[in-house]
């Protein structure tokens, strides 16, 4: 123990020796580098806001590695869904799987997929309007969004089990006082079109509102030719989202969101032979039909002290399926392969019902003799699922989750720029769960989260800031191996009998950053250097049995640790040209995990090996060119290097480079864009599995990919009044 914790301190002094480097290095750039004149006619730099914590801060001035992606970012890359600009921030990957991104990666921890056993939450959470999307993020739709805000990092004291690796918050544009609005209407190859209305106003004198509305189609980038289809994997979205805010006066305000979203998407991803050509007969699909609501309120209480409530609800219907052999009978002829053993065809189908239920009520203010800030508040959440399987034969499963939880933050000025912040959670967790094959479980587990932060803000443009803070998600039941358990063969019961229960995932986060803006605001710089240890990570496991014709998978606890660099940096080098980019380089360890090899058939211990999804570098570089004031032209790089893509097998996903590109071009109330994205048409995997499915290669086992995006162009018109 005490030389695990020798070299865990080694290896932070080593980070903060590294990071005290880079800072000089910053802080002593040479103006031979820069335009030393002052910029003439630029304007003024905007103050963005980061609204996902306890308080509504500027993001130079969070002490977190955060990202804001804004509006400018996503309409110039035509993007409508979350996962077609995650790669613009450092350290962050999706996963695949289904047709649009589920689960995210933040610095190499999230979730991979989901089939049978139920998830307690997301290790990553993705909020819309203070909606937890959780696994329904397929409504994750950009369309009148304002910002993204990535947190990385744990944030347990704000947000419980739900963020456990971090946060993504999606901000919609806000009401306004004066009547507004836009049509926009856009059109691309691979049959993408999406039109989109937005309206907003005073209703009253003291209720402002905002109705935004898209369409969304694609018929996909796959070509299914047993079908003689292209649309096998294509998207058909409807959104609908409703923003109110009431204002009866200076001690009060409230807001309300109503979101609704239908995804009646198709999902025909994996191809026997690794192109956008499949053999599907039964083609997958990946609807989802989700309601929500949120509200809050917000009294003032007195000079000192403010109180908020915030309550959501959302209900969300998700069809899941896919061909399991992704091919056809008759694929065997008696040439490719024998037809005698051509009889595998089958669709397996997930139907998910889910309700969810929050409150959250909390006091803040300033105590009355100092100017420290405090936060007090309690919280509540009910989560319930039910799950139909359709495999040969019918299986129901039912599921329920409660929270409780109390948190307080604290945040102490010391002297003139130097702060003091500490904030606990303290979070009662339960669930049961049941199902078809006569298995019951019930389970409860304690959370404890927090985090200590020292923060110094220069007389000058510098911002630092050291953070500690402690994450942790529920324990619980693999409730597939646990019901299947007397099916398998007696080394899978050996194996798998102490691994029925899963103990509680727990990160501890060190974590040194700056923040400035240097040279006359041309240089805005954020760098972050961060050390994480995982302790009893609930990490996804898959087994096959042969013999009972069985996979069998779980989630398996193992200890590892994830170290790394984020920086952000934006040079503004004229009035008309800006260079921009982010840069990640991450390190990550599991300590040791015990596997079914596949192609062994045999148990295989593994020592040290890389965490699923956790790229050594990540990047994005572009600029922006305003050539006039309607004008303005942007280019980006982006790409990531190889990774793992599993842990039962040694496959990995290949690195890759991309190219976006847009041009916009403004007049009077009019907007046209054009806009492209993987321009030089890179084929590159988001997702993979290793099995056998090949019956034409005697079901050897095999890397399958899905892919990403091809080249795909597009144009837009918007018309604002």
């Amino acid at each position: 123990m005490e030389e695990i914790r020798h070299k865990s301190h080694s290896r932070f002094c080593w980070m903060g020796i590294v990071f005290m480097r880079l800072v000089a290095i910053v802080m002593l750039l040479s103006p031979v580098l820069l335009n030393a004149q002052e910029l003439e006619h630029r304007t003024p730099l905007e103050e963005i806001i980061v609204t996902a914590g306890f308080y509504q801060n500027s993001l130079m001035s969070t002490s977190a590695s955060v990202s804001v992606i804004d509006d400018a970012s996503i309409e110039s890359r035509g993007a409508q869904h979350l996962e077609s600009v995650l790669n613009t921030s450092a350290n962050i990957n999706y996963s695949g799987g289904a047709s649009r991104a589920r689960f995210l990666q933040v610095r190499g921890i999230g979730d991979l997929e989901q089939f049978v056993d139920p998830k307690h939450f997301p290790s990553i959470g993705i909020t819309m309007n203070g909606i937890n999307l959780g696994g329904a993020a397929n409504s994750a739709m950009l369309f009148d969004v304002e910002q993204i805000e990535i947190l990385r990092g744990p944030q347990g004291t704000r947000f419980g089990g739900s963020a456990l690796g971090g946060m993504v918050n999606i901000l919609g544009k806000r009401p306004t006082e004066i009547l507004e609005g836009y049509i926009e209407v856009g059109a691309g190859n691979y049959g993408s079109w999406n039109v989109d209305g937005v309206i907003s106003g005073a209703l009253s004198d003291i209720v402002t509102a905002r109705l935004a509305a898209q369409h969304n189609e694609s018929q996909g980038y796959i070509s299914n030719t047993f079908l003689n289809r292209d649309d096998t994997d294509g998207h058909n979205e409807n959104s609908v989202r409703g923003t109110f805010h009431i204002n009866p006066g200076e001690r009060s305000r409230y807001n309300i969101t109503a979101l609704y979203f239908d995804g009646k998407n198709g999902y025909d991803a994996f191809s026997l032979d690794n192109t956008r050509e499949t053999l599907s007969d039964q083609p997958g699909r990946d609807s989802q039909a989700s309601l929500a609501l949120a509200g809050e309120a917000e009294w003032q209480l007195g000079e000192f002290s403010t109180l908020q409530a915030n309550a959501t609800w959302l209900e969300s219907d998700l069809d899941y399926g896919f061909d399991e052999d992704w091919t056809f009978v008759g694929i065997c002829d008696g040439t490719l392969c024998d037809p005698v053993s051509d009889f595998f065809s089958h669709t397996d189908s997930y139907l998910r019902k889910r309700n969810d239920l929050s409150l959250d009520v909390r006091l803040s203010g300033n105590f009355p003799i100092s100017d420290a800030q405090y936060v007090i508040g309690l919280y509540a959440e009910r989560k319930k699922e039910k799950l139909h399987r359709k495999y040969y034969g019918d299986f129901f499963s039912f599921y329920e989750v409660k929270r409780r939880a109390i948190y307080s933050h604290l945040m102490i000025p010391i002297n003139r720029g130097l702060e003091f912040a500490a904030g606990i959670r303290y979070e009662k967790f339960g669930d049961n769960y049941r199902d078809t094959y006569s298995f019951e479980s019930v389970s409860d587990d304690t959370l404890r989260n927090g985090e200590l932060t020292l923060t110094y803000q220069t007389i000058g443009s510098s911002f630092f800031y050291a953070t500690i803070s402690r994450g942790s998600k529920p324990g619980g039941v693999n409730t597939v191996a646990s019901s299947s358990i007397p099916l398998m063969r007696s080394e899978f019961q050996a194996f798998m009998r102490p691994r029925l229960q899963v103990a509680t995932e727990t990160l501890l986060n060190r974590e040194l950053g700056i923040k400035g803006i240097y040279f006359d605001d041309q240089i805005i710089f954020r760098a972050a250097l961060f050390h994480m240890d995982r302790n009893n990570a609930q990490l996804e496991s898959w087994m096959w049995d042969g013999k009972n014709f069985l996979w069998i998978g779980f989630l398996d606890n193992v200890d590892g640790y994830t170290s790394g660099v984020e920086i952000e940096l934006s040079y503004q080098f004229s009035a008309q040209a800006e260079l921009f980019g982010s840069l990640g380089w991450l390190k990550t360890k599991i300590k040791e995990i015990t596997i079914f090899d596949l192609d062994r058939g045999d148990f295989v211990v593994r020592n040290n090996i890389d965490q699923a999804k956790s790229p050594a570098w990540q990047f994005n570089l572009g600029t922006k060119i305003s050539f006039n004031e309607k004008l303005d032209f942007r280019v980006e790089l982006e790409g990531q290097d190889n990774s793992r893509f599993g842990y039962y097998h040694t496959a990995g996903l290949d690195s890759y480079v991309l190219m976006n590109a847009s041009l916009r071009y403004r007049l009077g109330a009019a907007e046209l864009q054009i806009w492209g994205r993987n321009l030089t048409n890179k084929d590159y995997a988001i997702h993979g599995l290793y099995f056998g499915n090949d019956p034409r290669k005697g079901w050897t086992n095999e890397s399958y990919y899905q892919y990403g995006e091809p080249r795909v162009f597009g144009i837009g018109v918007k018309y604002l009044f």
